[in-house]
């Protein structure tokens, strides 16, 4: 299959998906950047427009409670359902590689080639499963976000959302309610998030079990106990220590990597505060769509 464009977007990321939505142009990716799930939006930013509803909530910390706004993924997933219902996501997430072939995209899965897309310009916004298309600029940062998932077997029970610490390691734990146990539940599990360097990734000082340790650590000195296990013999109550297991870690760059333009390939410098703020005047042309949602 053959698919001329004029113009196209390389990439999965937020940004990537807001330049596409804003400039109509189709995107193409060959990994899914999904924003992580604790990334919020302005609370006041309306997104009415294109029919997602008020999504502010409080989340309850030790210290003032933290307003947040919509999730960034559900922006995310909204833009892309209705670049797909355009026409503008051929592919969709059926490309697992891409590399560039002079002036076209050689778009492959696991088994075999499945497009070629031939451009004029393409506005790269980073995509780890694409080779060929832009030279990395030399950086002296190379911080990493580290996204730790940890589960609670004992202690899980409170009414915490959010922590944050004065460490880059373990920065932040996220508080959510367990996507292990069916149903709405209380028992929460939590994610933290670190910003490491890479070689700090390969020190066991700040690996996933230190995480997990200093997490609960950060737990108790903020006065969270576990299960209440009864009294001792001189009337003081006992509790149970927080037991804990690690789910998985992940890691992404913490920041976006900067590219040494091409001839036909661009990587544009906008930020996502503007792409977010063109939204409102870009979204009519999907209104034909947006009225039946």
């Amino acid at each position: 299959m053959i698919i001329k464009n004029d113009e196209i977007v390389i990439g999965s990321s937020l940004n990537a998906v807001l330049y596409a939505f804003n400039n109509e142009l189709p995107i193409y990716f060959a990994e899914e950047r999904r924003p992580f799930r604790f990334d919020y939006l302005d609370p006041e930013l309306d997104l009415s427009f294109l029919k997602l509803s008020a999504q502010t909530k409080s989340l309850t910390t030790f210290g003032e409670d933290k307003l947040v706004g919509t999730q960034k993924v559900l922006l995310w997933e909204r833009l892309l359902f209705l670049l797909g219902l355009s026409g503008k996501a051929p592919l969709s997430d059926r490309c697992t590689g891409i590399r560039l072939n002079k002036r076209s995209l050689i778009c492959s899965n696991e088994y075999a080639k499945i497009a070629e897309v031939e451009f004029k310009t393409a506005y790269f916004f980073g995509d780890d499963n694409c080779s060929g298309l832009m030279t990395e600029k030399e950086v002296a940062n190379d911080g990493m976000i580290c996204y730790d998932w940890i589960a609670f077997h004992r202690g899980g029970k409170h009414e915490i959302d959010y922590i944050e610490t004065d460490d880059s390691f373990v920065k932040q734990i996220w508080f959510y309610s367990s996507d292990r146990i069916d149903g709405a539940t209380k028992v929460k599990d939590a994610c933290l998030v670190s910003f490491l360097s890479k070689e700090d990734l390969s020190n066991f000082d700040y690996s996933e079990t230190m995480a997990r340790f200093k997490a609960v650590s950060e737990m108790e000195h903020r006065g969270m106990k576990g299960v209440f296990n009864g009294y001792s013999p001189t009337g003081r109550p006992k509790y149970y220590k927080f037991r804990t297991s690690n789910i998985a870690r992940e890691k992404r760059a913490q920041f976006d990597t900067p590219w040494e333009d091409q001839v036909d390939v661009k990587a544009p410098s906008i930020t996502g505060q503007t792409l977010l703020e063109d939204l409102q005047e870009t979204h009519v042309s999907y209104h034909r769509l947006l009225r039946n949602l």
